[in-house]
């Protein structure tokens, strides 16, 4: 046997690729009946949700017609009957406006802070914190609201009005700022912020690591990691936890009611008082 042989020895037979069976498995199907299942109740309880309401409202739908999104007179005792929502519904559009201006940037700024720079004995008590607040009664906040945070509140519609007031939603026709449109969206945004938060740091945690690390090997600094990694990959989760408080703020009534001087029309000083 020759020194060639014995270094190279005999070949061994290659073995056979082992076959994958693309098929499913009865637990996937039973995960995937069960996952269907569930996606359409949701969309089945919403049409319910949606044909309640149509049944409900079509009484008073059919005394005003078109003018029930048009018109801004209540008056349900008269003859005949108004019903006109226009002013509540433009209220409730500038409370949330205003509600996520302050809420989304602290919110993203809260969860990027415990995510990539609280160490992690303080992230831990910071996380159950947001859970918390997210529990917070409507009235609670409401209450804290208007004897808390309205009084204080006053030297800032001040200055918004002297230094914005030409931009028209910060013009006031008389110096009076509570029971405003801006005291309330600063409640809302303060109530939905947990959530935004919550949702916003639980989408940014789930960056590729390695990605970050590389980025951080190649001289990059923390902020620079985040604008150019975390940031782009959660921009769609951000914007979901985003349409969730704006969910909520939409749907927010008891704290609105306890701070907003109502008045059925459209009002367009958010610093005065009024707003529907």
């Amino acid at each position: 046997m020759s020194t060639v042989d014995v270094l190279v020895g005999p070949a061994r037979p290659v073995p056979e690729p082992r076959q994958l069976d693309p098929g499913l498995t009865p637990g996937d199907k039973v995960f995937r009946f069960i996952a269907a299942t569930a996606a359409a109740s949701v969309l089945a309880i919403l049409g319910l949700v949606a044909l309640f309401l149509c049944l409900e409202a079509w009484p008073a739908l059919k005394v005003s017609g078109v003018s029930f999104l048009t018109t801004f007179e209540w008056d349900p005792d008269g003859f005949p009957a108004h019903f006109g929502i226009a002013s509540l519904v433009f209220g409730t559009t500038m409370i949330s406006v205003i509600a996520l201006v302050v809420a989304v940037p602290v919110a993203v700024g809260s969860a990027l802070f415990v995510n990539e720079y609280a160490p992690a004995r303080l992230a831990r008590p910071l996380v159950t914190l947001l859970d918390l607040l997210a529990a917070v009664p409507s009235l609670i906040y409401g209450m804290w609201g208007l004897y808390y945070l309205q009084p204080r509140l006053q030297g800032t519609s001040l200055w918004l009005t002297d230094h914005l007031g030409f931009i028209p939603f910060f013009h006031t026709s008389r110096p009076v700022f509570g029971s405003s449109m801006f005291i309330a969206g600063i409640v809302v945004g303060l109530m939905v912020l947990p959530i935004v938060a919550s949702v916003t740091r639980e989408v940014l945690s789930q960056a590729p690591r390695a990605v970050c690390e590389a980025a951080l090997s190649l001289g990059g600094s923390r902020w620079g990691m985040i604008r150019s990694v975390i940031l782009p990959f959660g921009r769609s989760g951000i914007v979901g936890a985003a349409m969730l408080g704006l969910g909520r703020a939409l749907g927010e009534t008891i704290a609105i009611a306890l701070i907003l001087a109502f008045n059925f029309r459209i009002w367009t000083e958010v610093l005065s008082p009024g707003g529907g």
